[in-house]
């Protein structure tokens, strides 16, 4: 075969394969898993923190719950108002965990879907899903990244699917929400956490100082609509 011949049939095969495609090769699939809890390998994608690092008392862990056939991630730990005598840190609040995700290899990009799921076991308290963006609202160009925030309210001791869809997200800064209307761009998404605090919440859920836990199996990426 002719070096002409060779290329003609291979962009006449490339022309046949376009054709046959279907529709639904070009839209993404409805559901993308961001993490799931299925191994200790998935511990390593996260970091803790909580008011300890500022003088505060609290504790956090996180670890991988085996049952049978089944494993989730556990995050707990104690909630604590008191501070450290002699603490150099003129903290305004205590009482507050988090877990949250190393940064992504670049970004992820979550255009194609609009809500995010997370299959959850709690405690009857009121947790804080975030997710951080690259910075483009406050102080462009410095390395604290854009946060947005949502309440999930967690059942006690079953099974729930929380989905908040990302136009629920609000934008915050250092835990207060921004007065303005801003909208998230899911495109460039750096990480998500997860974390708790001692006070606040929506009405009814827990509150106040002590032991919580939190039982994650997945976090997706849904597209509804």
């Amino acid at each position: 075969m002719s070096r002409f011949r060779g290329l003609w049939q291979a962009s006449l095969n490339a022309t046949k394969k376009a054709l046959t495609w279907n529709i639904e090769d070009w839209i993404p699939p409805t559901e993308r898993y961001i993490f799931n809890f299925s191994s200790k390998d998935e511990l390593k994608k996260w970091h803790l923190y909580s008011d300890s690092e500022f003088g505060g008392l609290s504790s956090a862990s996180l670890e991988i719950k085996d049952d049978a056939n089944k494993s989730s991630g556990v995050f707990s730990g104690n909630l604590s108002l008191d501070v450290s005598e002699g603490t150099k840190w003129k903290i305004t609040r205590s009482g507050f965990c988090g877990m949250r995700s190393k940064k992504f290899d670049g970004f992820i990009d979550l255009d194609a879907y609009d809500t995010i799921a997370l299959k959850l076991k709690g405690d009857g308290r009121c947790y804080i899903s975030t997710i951080y963006t690259e910075n483009w609202v406050n102080s462009p160009g410095q390395l604290e990244d854009n946060s947005w925030q949502s309440f999930v309210f967690v059942p006690k001791d079953n099974w729930y699917i929380a989905k908040i869809p990302l136009a629920h997200y609000l934008p915050t800064w250092r835990g207060n929400v921004i007065d303005a209307e801003l909208e998230m761009n899911p495109s460039r998404i750096l990480g998500m956490s997860l974390s708790v605090n001692a006070e606040g919440g929506v009405p009814g859920a827990k509150s106040g100082p002590g032991d919580f836990r939190l039982e994650i199996d997945w976090m997706k990426a849904l597209r509804t609509e």
